[in-house]
């Protein structure tokens, strides 16, 4: 393999078993948590609520699924694509998860602004793996937070249209993947892989219970 596909450190057997095991169920909970929540949308929010669930809903089993794909395949110029595709998912990812707490306050031009600047920001994002695979990797990871936290900046008049847990389980979910970061450049580590994605499993499933209580309880604010 020529250092143009250049994946990192070669996992072992044990730890590729191991972080396919973790992100399997990752995917499995997805699966079903987006069936419900899309259920629930359509029982009983409007036009637009539900547009955001199915955007949440694809947006979590399309990167948890891609991940698990290209983490279990074998290094080839197959997976070089597929890194790609894992990276530009991790966009979509954190875009589709602010979309049903944006789309909430849309009335508001600058939450409007926010939910535009997401997308936007997610889009460059993927256009940089695309074009440029296996460099500014960094950058990407300085991106990543950079979109995950920049909600901070309107939390104030978000908060207005969302319950009180909903904004706690937001800020929860982005500490564990802000912590999950700390093993995912921690290569040298056994198993840092499996590590790093059970901190976005984890952070994935209290952002979707932050996505279900803004459906369930939004009708009581």
């Amino acid at each position: 393999m020529s250092e143009l596909f250049n994946f990192g450190r070669n996992y072992d057997f044990h730890e590729i078993v191991v972080d396919g095991i973790v992100n399997g169920i990752g995917i499995v909970f997805a699966l079903v948590g987006a069936t419900a929540l899309i259920f629930y949308a359509t029982a009983w929010a409007s036009h637009g609520e539900i547009a955001a669930a199915w955007i949440y809903g694809l947006g979590l089993v399309l990167c948890l699924s891609i991940s698990f794909t290209y983490n279990i395949w074998p290094n080839s110029r197959t997976k070089w694509i597929l890194r790609r595709l894992d990276h530009s998912a991790i966009f979509i990812l954190i875009a589709a998860t602010y979309t049903p707490f944006l789309q909430r306050g849309a009335g508001d031009p600058w939450i409007f602004a926010m939910l535009m600047a997401i997308w936007t920001t997610a889009l460059i994002g993927i256009a940089l793996k695309c074009a440029f695979p296996g460099r500014y990797d960094k950058l990407a990871i300085l991106l990543y937070l950079a979109m995950g936290w920049s909600g901070v900046m309107v939390m104030g008049p978000v908060s207005q249209y969302l319950p009180p847990v909903t904004v706690w389980l937001i800020l929860i979910g982005g500490l564990i993947y802000s912590l999950g970061v700390v093993f995912h450049v921690w290569e040298k580590l056994r198993f840092q892989n499996a590590i790093w994605h059970g901190f976005v499993v984890a952070a994935a499933a209290v952002h979707y219970g932050a996505v279900m209580t803004c459906f369930s309880l939004s009708g009581s604010l």
